[in-house]
């Protein structure tokens, strides 16, 4: 939630039942919920906004490494489980999948702030183009 609200996300939708199992810990320090949607969803696919492509970030054969990506004007990011990886059907729903180019792998958090934070650094360089404006957020 933290890498949410740093970088502007409109809202965060999770799958599973570990967070409702976490969220007793308080790990929000900056209470990101109070501002940003977060909503547990069974599917993915249900809730995919109006506009928004699906993107899946995993390190997987045939992903795009995230430095050559540009990402959509707005984009709906979906990645795995700390301990895991995203089912194949997801990844095959997706319209990208991308990868972090590193040396191992990271963990979820690390991976999210990554991927914003590329985003952001690209400013406008969305598929629409410098044109787009200010306003591309993801979904």
């Amino acid at each position: 939630m933290r890498a949410a609200g740093c970088y502007g996300a409109a809202s965060v939708f999770y799958t599973g039942t570990r967070y409702d199992r976490a969220k007793d810990f308080i790990t929000d320090t900056k209470k990101v919920h109070q501002d940003i949607p977060l909503i547990n969803i069974d599917d993915l696919r249900k809730i995919l906004p109006l506009g928004c492509v699906p993107v899946a970030v995993e390190l997987v054969e045939g992903a795009r490494a995230l430095p050559e990506y540009t990402h959509p004007d707005r984009a709906l990011y979906i990645f795995g489980a700390e301990d895991g990886s995203l089912s194949k059907e997801i990844r095959d729903w997706c319209e990208d999948v991308v990868y972090i180019p590193t040396n191992g792998c990271m963990n979820l958090a690390a991976t999210v702030n990554v991927v914003l934070y590329d985003r952001l650094a690209k400013g406008n360089n969305t598929r629409s183009g410098p044109g787009f404006g200010a306003a591309r957020k993801p979904c």
